[in-house]
């Protein structure tokens, strides 16, 4: 079993979702809203908001309350970059980045900073794989 198995197993884990959104045609709006009904303690991060969902909103992941056991991206690639960047000076090492976040760059960043890291499974699926 992988750790983000693991960590899906457990609702205790905190999920950190960059891109978290109110809009609930969004995936970011979507996913918060998924994990959040499934149990998890969930952080909505983005810049451009002040909640989501009705829970507040962080501009940034120095910003959260508390280091997440997952960092989730939800943004588009040209911006996932910088998330890794920031995830890695904050030394957060376990990013998932969702369907059409990640790309090559980016992986190869995060390969050669030793994240662990999921890059294209969608972690609404992977949740309900784990929770059954």
């Amino acid at each position: 079993m992988s750790a983000f198995e693991e960590l899906l197993a457990d609702h205790n884990s905190t999920i950190a979702i960059v891109g978290a959104t109110d809009d609930p045609f969004k995936f970011g709006g979507k996913i918060y809203r998924d994990l959040k009904r499934k149990g998890y303690r969930v952080f909505p991060v983005n810049p451009t908001r002040q909640t989501v969902d009705g829970d507040p909103a962080y501009a940034t992941l120095a910003d959260l309350p508390s280091q997440p056991d997952i960092i989730d991206v939800v943004v588009p690639a040209d911006i996932g970059i910088s998330i890794a960047e920031q995830a890695n000076e904050l030394g957060y090492k376990r990013i998932w980045y969702q369907p059409g976040s990640e790309s090559s760059s980016i992986v190869d960043y995060l390969e050669a900073n030793e994240f662990e890291y999921l890059a294209g499974p969608c972690i609404m699926v992977q949740s309900k794989v784990a929770t059954l």
